[in-house]
Protein backbone atom coordinates (compact mmCIF):
# COMPACT_ATOMS: atom_id res chain seq x y z
CA UNK A 1 0.00 0.00 0.00
CA UNK A 2 1.37 3.34 -1.13
CA UNK A 3 2.01 5.73 1.91
CA UNK A 4 0.72 8.96 2.20
CA UNK A 5 2.41 12.23 1.72
CA UNK A 6 2.18 15.72 3.58
CA UNK A 7 3.70 18.77 3.18
CA UNK A 8 5.16 20.31 6.46
CA UNK A 9 7.21 23.26 5.41
CA UNK A 10 7.15 25.76 2.74
CA UNK A 11 10.25 28.21 1.58
CA UNK A 12 9.67 30.56 -0.87
CA UNK A 13 12.02 33.81 -2.78
CA UNK A 14 10.02 35.57 -5.14
CA UNK A 15 9.15 39.23 -6.40
CA UNK A 16 6.98 39.34 -3.71
CA UNK A 17 9.52 39.13 -1.28
CA UNK A 18 12.14 36.89 0.62
CA UNK A 19 10.56 34.39 3.04
CA UNK A 20 6.57 32.20 2.77
CA UNK A 21 5.26 34.85 5.06
CA UNK A 22 5.71 38.49 3.07
CA UNK A 23 5.46 36.28 -0.39
CA UNK A 24 1.91 35.37 0.67
CA UNK A 25 1.05 38.37 1.86
CA UNK A 26 1.52 40.67 -0.62
CA UNK A 27 -0.02 38.22 -3.64
CA UNK A 28 -3.22 38.01 -1.25
CA UNK A 29 -2.85 41.76 -1.11
CA UNK A 30 -2.74 41.26 -5.17
CA UNK A 31 0.60 43.48 -5.01
CA UNK A 32 3.14 43.05 -8.44
CA UNK A 33 6.44 41.83 -7.86
CA UNK A 34 6.91 43.53 -11.52
CA UNK A 35 9.67 46.36 -12.04
CA UNK A 36 12.20 48.17 -14.01
CA UNK A 37 14.90 45.87 -14.67
CA UNK A 38 18.07 46.91 -12.34
CA UNK A 39 20.07 43.37 -12.79
CA UNK A 40 21.74 45.02 -15.86
CA UNK A 41 21.67 48.40 -17.79
CA UNK A 42 18.25 47.82 -19.59
CA UNK A 43 18.04 51.10 -20.67
CA UNK A 44 21.12 51.05 -22.70
CA UNK A 45 20.19 48.24 -24.53
CA UNK A 46 17.89 47.67 -27.84
CA UNK A 47 15.88 44.98 -26.08
CA UNK A 48 11.90 45.59 -26.90
CA UNK A 49 11.62 44.41 -22.73
CA UNK A 50 12.82 46.21 -19.75
CA UNK A 51 10.59 44.95 -17.04
CA UNK A 52 10.89 41.89 -15.15
CA UNK A 53 10.09 39.93 -11.74
CA UNK A 54 13.18 40.91 -9.78
CA UNK A 55 13.71 39.72 -5.80
CA UNK A 56 13.29 42.90 -3.72
CA UNK A 57 14.72 41.96 -0.91
CA UNK A 58 17.49 38.85 -0.64
CA UNK A 59 20.32 39.27 1.55
CA UNK A 60 22.71 36.19 0.69
CA UNK A 61 24.43 36.76 4.39
CA UNK A 62 21.07 35.87 5.79
CA UNK A 63 21.51 32.06 4.68
CA UNK A 64 24.71 31.60 3.40
CA UNK A 65 28.06 32.58 4.52
CA UNK A 66 30.09 34.76 1.83
CA UNK A 67 32.89 31.94 1.40
CA UNK A 68 30.44 29.26 -0.08
CA UNK A 69 28.30 32.26 -1.77
CA UNK A 70 31.08 33.18 -3.96
CA UNK A 71 30.94 29.48 -5.07
CA UNK A 72 26.86 29.63 -6.26
CA UNK A 73 25.24 31.09 -9.30
CA UNK A 74 22.39 33.36 -8.13
CA UNK A 75 19.94 30.20 -8.77
CA UNK A 76 21.55 28.09 -6.63
CA UNK A 77 21.56 31.03 -3.28
CA UNK A 78 18.00 31.31 -4.43
CA UNK A 79 17.12 27.61 -4.15
CA UNK A 80 19.07 26.76 -1.12
CA UNK A 81 17.36 30.08 1.00
CA UNK A 82 14.12 28.84 0.30
CA UNK A 83 15.42 25.10 1.30
CA UNK A 84 16.20 26.85 4.46
CA UNK A 85 13.54 28.04 4.88
CA UNK A 86 11.27 25.61 4.40
CA UNK A 87 13.07 23.60 6.56
CA UNK A 88 12.88 25.80 9.45
CA UNK A 89 9.07 25.27 8.85
CA UNK A 90 8.80 21.69 9.36
CA UNK A 91 11.09 21.21 12.21
CA UNK A 92 12.69 18.71 10.24
CA UNK A 93 16.15 17.47 12.18
CA UNK A 94 18.43 16.02 9.82
CA UNK A 95 20.98 13.70 11.53
CA UNK A 96 22.84 10.08 11.71
CA UNK A 97 19.06 8.48 12.90
CA UNK A 98 17.47 9.48 9.28
CA UNK A 99 19.97 10.79 6.74
CA UNK A 100 19.76 8.33 4.33
CA UNK A 101 15.72 8.82 4.08
CA UNK A 102 15.94 12.92 3.47
CA UNK A 103 16.39 13.51 -0.05
CA UNK A 104 16.54 16.55 -2.14
CA UNK A 105 15.37 17.18 -5.54
CA UNK A 106 15.42 20.68 -6.45
CA UNK A 107 15.44 21.78 -10.39
CA UNK A 108 15.91 24.62 -13.04
CA UNK A 109 14.87 25.74 -16.09
CA UNK A 110 18.02 26.77 -17.46
CA UNK A 111 20.94 27.01 -14.38
CA UNK A 112 23.57 29.65 -14.07
CA UNK A 113 23.28 31.77 -17.24
CA UNK A 114 23.70 34.71 -15.20
CA UNK A 115 27.51 33.18 -14.43
CA UNK A 116 27.71 31.79 -18.15
CA UNK A 117 27.37 34.68 -19.31
CA UNK A 118 29.84 36.74 -16.94
CA UNK A 119 32.37 34.14 -17.11
CA UNK A 120 32.38 34.42 -21.14
CA UNK A 121 32.91 38.87 -21.03
CA UNK A 122 36.18 37.46 -18.65
CA UNK A 123 37.30 35.20 -21.18
CA UNK A 124 37.12 37.78 -23.95
CA UNK A 125 38.67 40.49 -21.89
CA UNK A 126 41.62 37.83 -20.21
CA UNK A 127 41.60 34.62 -21.48
CA UNK A 128 41.27 31.04 -19.44
CA UNK A 129 43.14 32.42 -16.08
CA UNK A 130 39.89 34.85 -15.95
CA UNK A 131 37.95 31.45 -15.64
CA UNK A 132 36.86 30.74 -12.14
CA UNK A 133 37.81 27.17 -11.02
CA UNK A 134 34.32 27.03 -9.40
CA UNK A 135 32.39 27.78 -12.77
CA UNK A 136 30.99 24.52 -13.72
CA UNK A 137 29.55 23.97 -9.87
CA UNK A 138 28.19 27.58 -10.01
CA UNK A 139 26.25 26.34 -13.34
CA UNK A 140 25.08 23.24 -13.15
CA UNK A 141 21.71 22.41 -12.71
CA UNK A 142 21.71 19.95 -9.70
CA UNK A 143 24.18 21.95 -7.58
CA UNK A 144 21.08 23.12 -5.94
CA UNK A 145 20.11 19.78 -4.49
CA UNK A 146 23.75 19.16 -3.90
CA UNK A 147 24.63 21.84 -1.27
CA UNK A 148 21.26 21.57 0.11
CA UNK A 149 22.57 17.69 1.06
CA UNK A 150 25.60 19.01 2.02
CA UNK A 151 24.74 21.83 4.40
CA UNK A 152 21.32 19.07 5.83
CA UNK A 153 23.27 15.88 5.57
CA UNK A 154 20.63 14.75 3.84
CA UNK A 155 21.60 11.11 1.67
CA UNK A 156 18.78 10.07 0.68
CA UNK A 157 17.68 9.81 -3.25
CA UNK A 158 19.26 12.97 -4.60
CA UNK A 159 18.59 14.42 -7.98
CA UNK A 160 17.54 17.57 -10.16
CA UNK A 161 14.26 17.74 -12.70
CA UNK A 162 15.33 20.02 -15.57
CA UNK A 163 11.60 20.21 -17.51
CA UNK A 164 11.74 23.99 -18.72
CA UNK A 165 8.63 25.47 -16.82
CA UNK A 166 7.35 22.47 -15.27
CA UNK A 167 10.50 21.88 -13.34
CA UNK A 168 9.33 22.75 -10.10
CA UNK A 169 5.90 20.88 -10.51
CA UNK A 170 8.03 17.69 -11.72
CA UNK A 171 10.87 17.93 -9.00
CA UNK A 172 7.72 17.86 -6.45
CA UNK A 173 5.62 15.05 -8.14
CA UNK A 174 9.06 13.12 -8.59
CA UNK A 175 9.75 13.68 -4.01
CA UNK A 176 5.97 12.66 -4.16
CA UNK A 177 6.44 9.29 -6.05
CA UNK A 178 9.60 8.24 -4.03
CA UNK A 179 8.25 8.91 -0.78
CA UNK A 180 4.57 7.15 -1.85
CA UNK A 181 6.80 4.07 -2.77
CA UNK A 182 8.74 3.90 0.45
CA UNK A 183 12.04 4.85 -1.07
CA UNK A 184 12.62 8.02 1.27
CA UNK A 185 10.77 9.35 4.82
CA UNK A 186 11.13 13.16 3.49
CA UNK A 187 11.86 15.27 0.39
CA UNK A 188 13.12 18.66 -0.04
CA UNK A 189 11.26 19.47 -3.47
CA UNK A 190 11.33 22.34 -5.35
CA UNK A 191 12.85 24.57 -8.29
CA UNK A 192 15.13 27.78 -8.35
CA UNK A 193 15.83 29.99 -11.30
CA UNK A 194 17.75 33.03 -11.59
CA UNK A 195 17.94 34.36 -15.25
CA UNK A 196 17.42 38.03 -15.10
CA UNK A 197 20.48 39.07 -17.48
CA UNK A 198 20.97 40.70 -21.15
CA UNK A 199 21.30 36.35 -22.18
CA UNK A 200 17.84 35.39 -21.16
CA UNK A 201 15.63 38.77 -21.39
CA UNK A 202 17.51 39.23 -25.11
CA UNK A 203 16.61 35.07 -25.63
CA UNK A 204 13.24 35.71 -25.17
CA UNK A 205 12.92 38.86 -26.76
CA UNK A 206 14.15 37.21 -30.03
CA UNK A 207 11.33 34.73 -29.80
CA UNK A 208 8.97 37.39 -29.19
CA UNK A 209 7.28 36.11 -25.90
CA UNK A 210 7.81 39.06 -23.10
CA UNK A 211 5.73 41.76 -22.39
CA UNK A 212 6.81 45.11 -23.58
CA UNK A 213 4.25 47.31 -21.22
CA UNK A 214 7.47 48.70 -20.19
CA UNK A 215 5.89 52.09 -18.69
CA UNK A 216 3.67 49.93 -16.41
CA UNK A 217 5.49 46.91 -15.08
CA UNK A 218 2.93 46.35 -12.63
CA UNK A 219 0.24 45.80 -15.06
CA UNK A 220 2.30 43.85 -17.86
CA UNK A 221 1.71 40.34 -16.47
CA UNK A 222 -2.44 39.57 -17.58
CA UNK A 223 -3.37 36.69 -17.99
CA UNK A 224 -5.93 36.10 -19.86
CA UNK A 225 -6.69 39.22 -20.73
CA UNK A 226 -7.40 40.70 -24.39
CA UNK A 227 -4.62 42.73 -23.78
CA UNK A 228 -2.15 40.60 -23.31
CA UNK A 229 0.87 41.14 -24.89
CA UNK A 230 3.65 38.20 -23.88
CA UNK A 231 4.70 36.95 -20.23
CA UNK A 232 6.96 38.83 -18.09
CA UNK A 233 10.30 36.74 -16.62
CA UNK A 234 10.90 36.34 -12.68
CA UNK A 235 13.35 34.76 -10.70
CA UNK A 236 13.24 33.25 -7.08
CA UNK A 237 12.72 29.98 -5.49
CA UNK A 238 9.65 27.89 -4.30
CA UNK A 239 10.98 24.54 -1.87
CA UNK A 240 8.24 22.32 0.22
CA UNK A 241 9.43 19.74 2.39
CA UNK A 242 7.30 16.93 1.88
CA UNK A 243 7.15 13.60 3.98
CA UNK A 244 5.12 9.89 4.53
CA UNK A 245 2.07 10.76 6.80
CA UNK A 246 3.41 8.35 9.53
CA UNK A 247 6.76 9.95 10.16
CA UNK A 248 5.49 13.31 10.15
CA UNK A 249 2.93 12.00 12.78
CA UNK A 250 5.47 10.46 14.70
CA UNK A 251 7.29 13.63 15.30
CA UNK A 252 4.21 15.59 16.00
CA UNK A 253 4.80 17.90 12.93
CA UNK A 254 2.23 20.49 11.60
CA UNK A 255 0.59 18.97 8.50
CA UNK A 256 -0.40 22.18 5.90
CA UNK A 257 -2.07 19.82 2.83
CA UNK A 258 -1.91 16.16 1.54
CA UNK A 259 -0.62 15.75 -1.75
CA UNK A 260 -2.56 12.91 -3.67
CA UNK A 261 -2.14 12.92 -7.44
CA UNK A 262 0.35 13.75 -10.16
CA UNK A 263 0.17 13.53 -13.86
CA UNK A 264 3.00 14.06 -16.67
CA UNK A 265 2.36 13.76 -20.09
CA UNK A 266 4.14 15.17 -23.49
CA UNK A 267 1.99 17.31 -26.08
CA UNK A 268 4.16 15.92 -28.71
CA UNK A 269 3.77 18.88 -31.20
CA UNK A 270 6.27 22.07 -30.78
CA UNK A 271 8.85 23.23 -29.18
CA UNK A 272 7.13 26.28 -27.81
CA UNK A 273 3.19 26.47 -28.47
CA UNK A 274 1.02 24.43 -26.73
CA UNK A 275 -1.10 21.30 -28.40
CA UNK A 276 -4.71 22.59 -30.01
CA UNK A 277 -7.10 23.34 -27.57
CA UNK A 278 -4.56 22.38 -24.64
CA UNK A 279 -4.71 18.44 -25.23
CA UNK A 280 -1.62 17.23 -23.94
CA UNK A 281 -2.37 19.84 -20.53
CA UNK A 282 -5.58 18.05 -20.33
CA UNK A 283 -4.33 14.74 -20.33
CA UNK A 284 -2.03 15.84 -17.79
CA UNK A 285 -4.90 17.09 -15.28
CA UNK A 286 -6.61 13.95 -15.69
CA UNK A 287 -4.02 11.64 -14.85
CA UNK A 288 -3.05 13.51 -11.81
CA UNK A 289 -6.85 13.56 -11.00
CA UNK A 290 -6.84 9.86 -11.69
CA UNK A 291 -4.00 9.20 -9.43
CA UNK A 292 -5.66 10.82 -6.57
CA UNK A 293 -8.58 9.18 -7.14
CA UNK A 294 -10.57 12.42 -7.35
CA UNK A 295 -13.71 12.82 -9.16
CA UNK A 296 -13.42 16.68 -11.28
CA UNK A 297 -16.02 18.20 -9.15
CA UNK A 298 -14.48 17.63 -6.36
CA UNK A 299 -11.92 20.18 -7.30
CA UNK A 300 -12.00 23.55 -5.87
CA UNK A 301 -9.70 25.31 -7.13
CA UNK A 302 -6.80 25.46 -10.26
CA UNK A 303 -3.75 27.10 -10.03
CA UNK A 304 -2.97 27.51 -13.74
CA UNK A 305 0.10 27.75 -15.45
CA UNK A 306 -2.09 31.19 -16.77
CA UNK A 307 1.22 32.50 -18.59
CA UNK A 308 -0.26 35.84 -19.93
CA UNK A 309 0.44 34.59 -23.79
CA UNK A 310 -1.91 34.76 -26.14
CA UNK A 311 -2.15 31.09 -27.19
CA UNK A 312 -1.30 29.51 -23.88
CA UNK A 313 -3.95 31.13 -22.33
CA UNK A 314 -6.53 30.22 -24.66
CA UNK A 315 -5.64 26.27 -24.87
CA UNK A 316 -5.26 25.97 -20.75
CA UNK A 317 -8.94 27.38 -20.55
CA UNK A 318 -9.74 24.82 -23.19
CA UNK A 319 -7.85 21.78 -21.48
CA UNK A 320 -9.22 22.61 -18.39
CA UNK A 321 -13.22 22.62 -19.83
CA UNK A 322 -12.29 19.36 -21.25
CA UNK A 323 -11.22 18.15 -18.12
CA UNK A 324 -13.99 19.55 -15.64
CA UNK A 325 -17.12 19.96 -18.34
CA UNK A 326 -19.96 21.90 -16.89
CA UNK A 327 -18.01 22.32 -13.09
CA UNK A 328 -15.16 24.00 -15.27
CA UNK A 329 -18.19 26.97 -15.42
CA UNK A 330 -20.21 25.87 -12.26
CA UNK A 331 -17.75 26.42 -9.18
CA UNK A 332 -14.36 25.82 -10.03
CA UNK A 333 -12.02 28.42 -9.42
CA UNK A 334 -9.04 29.31 -11.58
CA UNK A 335 -6.08 31.96 -10.95
CA UNK A 336 -2.52 32.61 -12.25
CA UNK A 337 -0.16 34.37 -9.33
CA UNK A 338 1.91 34.43 -12.27
CA UNK A 339 -0.31 38.11 -12.83
CA UNK A 340 1.72 39.02 -9.55
CA UNK A 341 4.92 37.20 -9.75
CA UNK A 342 5.95 37.13 -13.43
CA UNK A 343 6.69 33.89 -14.20
CA UNK A 344 9.45 32.22 -12.79
CA UNK A 345 10.49 29.34 -15.43
CA UNK A 346 11.76 26.53 -13.49
CA UNK A 347 11.25 27.18 -10.40
CA UNK A 348 7.46 28.76 -11.35
CA UNK A 349 6.24 25.03 -10.23
CA UNK A 350 7.41 25.11 -7.05
CA UNK A 351 6.17 28.20 -5.39
CA UNK A 352 2.65 27.83 -7.40
CA UNK A 353 2.65 24.40 -5.42
CA UNK A 354 3.13 26.19 -2.49
CA UNK A 355 0.60 28.69 -2.92
CA UNK A 356 -1.97 26.00 -3.62
CA UNK A 357 -0.93 24.56 -0.44
CA UNK A 358 -1.35 27.61 1.17
CA UNK A 359 -5.20 28.69 -0.57
CA UNK A 360 -5.92 24.53 0.63
CA UNK A 361 -4.87 25.50 4.16
CA UNK A 362 -6.09 28.96 4.51
CA UNK A 363 -9.49 28.69 2.72
CA UNK A 364 -8.62 31.43 0.58
CA UNK A 365 -7.70 31.43 -2.99
CA UNK A 366 -5.12 34.25 -4.26
CA UNK A 367 -6.21 36.28 -7.60
CA UNK A 368 -5.79 37.01 -10.68
CA UNK A 369 -4.72 40.38 -10.96
CA UNK A 370 -4.96 42.72 -14.11
CA UNK A 371 -7.81 41.05 -15.39
CA UNK A 372 -10.19 44.23 -16.92
CA UNK A 373 -11.64 42.78 -20.40
CA UNK A 374 -11.36 38.97 -20.06
CA UNK A 375 -10.52 37.62 -23.95
CA UNK A 376 -14.04 36.29 -25.07
CA UNK A 377 -11.88 32.73 -25.40
CA UNK A 378 -10.73 32.59 -22.06
CA UNK A 379 -14.77 32.40 -20.09
CA UNK A 380 -14.13 30.46 -16.43
CA UNK A 381 -14.15 32.25 -12.83
CA UNK A 382 -10.56 33.61 -12.64
CA UNK A 383 -10.70 35.24 -9.28
CA UNK A 384 -10.55 38.89 -10.56
CA UNK A 385 -8.40 41.37 -8.65
CA UNK A 386 -9.26 40.48 -5.08
CA UNK A 387 -8.49 36.90 -3.36
CA UNK A 388 -11.41 34.94 -2.28
CA UNK A 389 -12.09 33.45 1.16
CA UNK A 390 -13.97 30.44 1.02
CA UNK A 391 -12.87 26.73 1.42
CA UNK A 392 -10.52 24.85 -0.61
CA UNK A 393 -11.01 21.59 0.06
CA UNK A 394 -8.53 20.53 -3.78
CA UNK A 395 -6.85 22.08 -5.59
CA UNK A 396 -4.98 21.65 -8.90
CA UNK A 397 -1.51 23.11 -9.86
CA UNK A 398 -0.62 23.21 -13.34
CA UNK A 399 2.26 23.72 -15.00
CA UNK A 400 3.68 23.83 -18.76
CA UNK A 401 7.06 23.82 -20.28
CA UNK A 402 9.21 24.23 -23.61
CA UNK A 403 9.31 21.26 -25.54
CA UNK A 404 5.90 20.23 -24.55
CA UNK A 405 6.06 18.75 -21.10
CA UNK A 406 3.24 18.98 -18.53
CA UNK A 407 2.86 18.36 -14.82
CA UNK A 408 -0.13 18.96 -12.74
CA UNK A 409 -0.38 17.94 -8.73
CA UNK A 410 -3.58 17.03 -6.56
CA UNK A 411 -3.36 18.54 -2.93
CA UNK A 412 -5.76 18.02 -0.52
CA UNK A 413 -6.89 19.36 2.85
CA UNK A 414 -5.80 17.37 5.49
CA UNK A 415 -8.09 15.61 7.49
Amino acid sequence: MAERVVVTGIGLVTPLGTGTDVSWKNLLAGKSGIRRITRFDAEATDMPCKIAGEVPDFEVEAFINRKDARKMDTFIQFGVAAADIALEQSGLEIGSHNASRVGVIIGSGIGGLTMIERTMRAYELGGRRKISPFFIPQTIINMTSGWVSMRTGAKGPNSATVTACATGTHAIGDAYSIIARGDADAMIAGGSEACICELGIGGFCASKALSTRNDEPERASRPWDVARDGFVMGEGAGVLVLESLKHAEARGAQILAEVVGYGMSADAYHMTAPAPEGEGGARCMKMALDSAGIAPEEVDYVNAHGTSTPQGDICETQGIKTVFGAHAKQGLMVSSTKSMTGHLLGAAGGIEAAFSVLAVHEGIVPPTINLDEPDPACDLDYVPHKARRCEVRVAVSNSFGFGGTNASIVVRKFD
